[in-house]
């Protein structure tokens, strides 16, 4: 072989296990957990002052589909008995961390959120902060958090949804779509979250629309809702 094809080969010899690793779902599962505090930072505090008063009377047994890294911590009172259902396993160190640092009693489990391992009726209030999003099936999932939650119980939410149909943001949204699902774990940006929860069977919803900032989020994720939903 001559050094002129060696130019070529060698960045190829180590530029390709290289790519192989960063396909594989562990792998970027792994990125997800570690940048996931860092990459949220501005969007977490531009919701913080809302986040807190959706938070802040939730009582008795919790179910959290997706905490994360455990940010909702510190909005929650210490005295709740909560659950939380994270798939990721590489986020449960920092979720047992800030379970301790928030005085909150944690069972941390790993199933899926389409079919939740609780009794029927059996939590008082189940929250979900940017799930939907991601998860394969977001009207099993509801149905799920129906089931799991006692009458008269509470579905807390926060999540970016899709733009308005037809508008120039929804075509971005769409077209970007396997982009953001790569990097982010499954999250799509152009899923009509607002009008799943709305036609989950809920006795009541009642949600507000919201646009975070630029500067906070990239563009095509910018519209959001935040509310509740009574079972």
């Amino acid at each position: 072989m001559s050094p002129l094809h060696l130019i070529w080969v060698i960045p190829l010899a180590l530029f390709l296990p290289a790519l192989v690793l960063m396909s594989s779902r562990g792998f970027r599962r792994r990125m997800f957990a570690r940048f996931y505090d860092r990459v949220q930072k501005k969007h977490e505090a531009f919701l913080r002052d809302r986040k807190r008063d959706l938070l802040a009377d939730v009582r008795g047994r919790v179910l959290e589909i997706g905490p994360g890294t455990g940010v909702n911590f510190a909005y929650l009172p210490h005295d709740v008995d909560w659950i939380g259902l994270e798939p990721n396993p590489h986020m449960h160190a920092a979720l047992r961390r800030k379970a301790r640092e928030h005085g909150i009693r944690a069972e941390i489990r790993t199933g899926s959120a389409v079919e939740i391992d609780l009794p029927d009726d059996s939590v008082d209030c189940v929250i979900g902060t940017l799930v939907l999003c991601s998860v394969p099936d977001a009207e099993a999932l509801l149905r799920e958090v129906r089931r799991v939650l006692a009458p008269g119980g509470r579905f807390l939410f926060v999540e970016h949804v899709a733009a308005p149909a037809g508008t120039a943001l929804r075509k971005r949204q769409r077209r970007l779509s396997p982009f953001w699902q790569w990097i982010g774990d499954g999250c799509h940006p152009d899923r009509e979250t607002d009008l799943r929860i709305r036609e989950a069977g809920f006795t009541r919803v009642e949600l507000e629309e919201i646009r975070i900032p630029q500067d906070v989020v990239p563009g095509f994720v910018s519209p959001h809702i935040l509310g509740c939903a009574w079972n």
